[in-house]
């Protein structure tokens, strides 16, 4: 209780001898100065907002990628299988690969999306070090 008061008593000086009359200016003076420089660092604290956090790039946006056709189970055996299920099997295939082939520069722009929020959250955590140490 006693270190409680102490403390408050410690805030409560400096107010007091702000608002004191012309009683004791040369202490008054010198506190004030002292507090000036504080000013700044409220003044840097702008600064500190600077520090943008980078925003990912929506999950919504992320493709997907395209299902690769079921494999029929007569591949696998001897005799191979009947003309119209291979046919129709490298159709989809076929299917498949042009899906692959549009899908791929659109994974890339993703790619570059997220590297780029990579480097923009290097960026902020630089930042906020930067703050950090002023």
């Amino acid at each position: 209780m006693r270190g409680t008061l102490l403390l408050i008593a410690g805030l409560l000086v400096p107010v007091a001898a702000q608002a004191a009359p012309n009683g004791a200016p040369p202490a008054s003076a010198a506190k004030p100065a002292k507090a000036a420089p504080a000013a700044p660092s409220v003044a840097a604290a702008p600064a500190v907002a600077t520090c943008t956090p980078p925003e990912p790039p929506p999950a919504s946006a992320r493709p997907a990628k395209p299902a690769l056709p079921d494999k029929p189970a007569c591949l696998d055996t001897k005799e191979g299988c009947p003309g119209w299920e291979a046919y129709s099997y490298n159709d989809a295939i076929k299917a498949y690969n042009l899906q692959a082939q549009a899908f791929r520069p659109i994974a890339e722009a993703y790619l570059q999306k997220l590297n780029a929020y990579v480097k923009a959250s290097g960026e902020y955590a630089q930042c906020e070090v930067n703050a950090m140490q002023k």
